[in-house]
């Protein structure tokens, strides 16, 4: 079981990056080549199987104001929200950048949550990435892509909130007590703005019940 606890943030990263407002919180800008992020923007909005996500909210069940969409190794899955979300088997090109990804950070992922903001209109609602799934401090890296949206961190216990825009190609890292100690959230903007994808990359110890790992692998993706 890979649980986070004792991390280190290699010192290469650590010295190209920058902090985030929050500790253990790290950004760097232009992690990918202008190219490399252009194509893999491209082939995401293209090429990923793209859901309407249903959450359950105060017994009220909502439609998540993005599009998502869940990737990852064989069998995997992760559970948020009262649901189980099984992984559709990655492409080798988000393999890939989970593996880019990893390396600078000297992590393993086997899971991306992928969300499409579609515009300014598309959010994602304060919270933190603590669940079981992902044991006691799990290390939580996303990959932005497209147009820069905000986002914001601020202490469980209540404070102002602190942030920044998150730029195409960049990398944001949470780990050790960040989510325990710290919420997060991408709010709305009436700006005009265009279309953006992250991938949410993060190791889960989840594994998808028969049925549901059949119906993921079982869809088509790009290769």
């Amino acid at each position: 079981m890979i649980t986070g606890m004792g991390y280190v943030l290699p010192p290469a990263f650590l010295q190209a990056s920058r902090g985030f407002g929050a500790p253990q919180v790290r950004y760097l800008p232009g992690f990918l080549p202008r190219r490399q992020a252009d194509g893999l923007l491209t082939r995401s909005l293209a090429e990923l199987d793209w859901q309407n996500e249903r959450l359950t909210l105060f017994g009220c069940e909502r439609i998540a104001p993005r599009l998502v969409a869940w990737y990852g190794e064989r069998g995997v899955s992760y559970r948020y929200s009262g649901a189980e979300r099984a992984a559709i088997l990655w492409p080798t090109f988000i393999a890939r950048l989970a593996a880019e990804v990893g390396d600078a950070l000297a992590w393993r992922f086997n899971y991306a949550l992928v969300n499409r903001y579609r515009s300014g209109s598309d959010m994602l609602g304060w919270h933190a990435d603590a669940e079981a799934d992902l044991g006691e401090a799990p290390v939580i890296a996303t990959v932005s892509l497209g147009a820069a949206r905000v986002l914001r961190i601020r202490p469980r216990r209540g404070g102002p909130s602190v942030g920044g825009a998150l730029a195409h190609g960049s990398l944001l890292v949470m780990w050790g007590r960040s989510q325990r100690d710290y919420k997060h959230c991408v709010p709305r903007t009436r700006k005009p703005v265009g279309e953006r994808v992250s991938y949410t990359f993060r190791w889960t110890i989840g594994v998808a019940r028969a049925a549901d790992r059949a119906r993921a692998n079982a869809r088509p993706c790009a290769k």
